[in-house]
């Protein structure tokens, strides 16, 4: 297990800041997921991290060894990547086990080392197949192989499920975490839908325009938004947002509540409903209120309202998000 410390990481490409002043501790063992929209950096410092990029300005430390100027090669790390980048003429055994053959590394302890990490994948039975002849879910668990059997000082993520349908993307985050939470490796892993970094993290990194808006748990980021950004972010749906009287009500200049902390009252919002999300074992009811605003909120099976139905609903207070005119949450 190593930790990964950034010290005021930049990298700019022309006028671009890509990465501006990074300043982030990777903790020992865990899964840190960096998460946010495209184009907002997120990848660039996962490559700043391997060596695959260099800093403008700013130190890389892992485990307090400087490795700013280091060769990927020295830098004791292992990614897997979005395509999977295996070798289509070589069998699964010699794709997982190539890397440790170019180390110059027994056949014996190769062969051990590939048949451990082909178990723990559930890939034995597909070892002397050509990538051809696998799925996708299993060409990635071998790309994933590739990187488990060097035994790396970290892993590192770049978006490895995004090629895969959403079932097999589901039970593909499921596996990878597990396999992570057993190696106990320090592991940085990043994706653009937040849904993948509350499922997975220890740590979630909330990016946007090449800085960091927020660091935390998942149930942090969840319940404690730092601003508007993070708020609007994380979640799905997506929380609700209203300015304006209503805002001001709480003494803000606008608030947002998530769809589960609205209830249909005898006072409240007034509103139509548009559309019905059925999604089996809960439902997203969606309203127009008397003035156009938008409000989703989640519904029971079986008490969901008709199409054109006119409700009233209102908070609970206590969920209730407040922001400033600037964007941060108000205490």
């Amino acid at each position: 297990m190593s930790q990964i410390e950034l010290h005021g990481i930049t990298k700019r490409f022309g006028d671009h800041r890509a990465v501006d002043r990074i300043d982030l501790a990777i903790a020992r063992g865990g899964m840190t997921v960096f998460v946010g929209p495209s184009g907002c950096g997120k990848t660039t410092l996962l490559r700043l991290i391997a060596g695959l990029e260099d800093p403008d300005e700013g130190r890389l430390l892992i485990d307090d060894e400087d490795m700013t100027g280091t060769a990927p090669a020295q830098r004791g790390l292992a990614m897997v990547f979005q395509s999977y980048a295996l070798y289509p003429h070589m069998t699964v055994r010699a794709n997982i086990g190539f890397a440790l053959k170019l180390a110059g590394m027994a056949r014996p302890e190769i062969d051990a080392r590939v048949e451990r990490v082909a178990a723990m994948l559930h890939l034995t039975p597909y070892l002397d197949r050509r990538p051809a002849a696998l799925s996708g879910g299993q060409r990635q668990r071998v790309a994933i192989g590739r990187a488990v059997v060097r035994e790396p000082r970290a892993f590192l993520f770049d978006e490895p499920l995004s090629n895969l349908d959403a079932a097999l993307r589901g039970r593909m985050r499921v596996e990878l975490r597990r396999l992570q939470q057993e190696l106990g490796t320090t592991a940085i892993y990043v994706t653009h839908d937040q849904a993948e970094a509350m499922t997975m993290a220890d740590r979630i990194v909330v990016f946007r325009d090449g800085r960091i808006e927020q660091a935390g748990r998942p149930l942090e980021l969840y319940h404690r938004p730092a601003n508007r950004f993070v708020a609007g972010f994380i979640g799905s749906p997506a929380m609700n947002f209203l300015a304006g009287p209503r805002a001001a009500t709480f003494g803000a200049a606008e608030i947002a509540i998530r769809p589960e902390d609205l209830t249909v009252a005898a006072e409240g919002w007034s509103g139509t409903v548009t559309v019905v999300e059925h999604l089996g074992a809960e439902s997203y009811v969606h309203l127009v209120l008397e003035d156009g605003a938008p409000l989703v909120l989640r519904s029971r099976p079986g008490e969901e309202p008709a199409n054109g139905a006119k409700l009233r609903v209102a908070p609970v207070a206590a969920k209730v998000h407040r922001f400033g005119s600037d964007g941060l949450a108000l205490g």
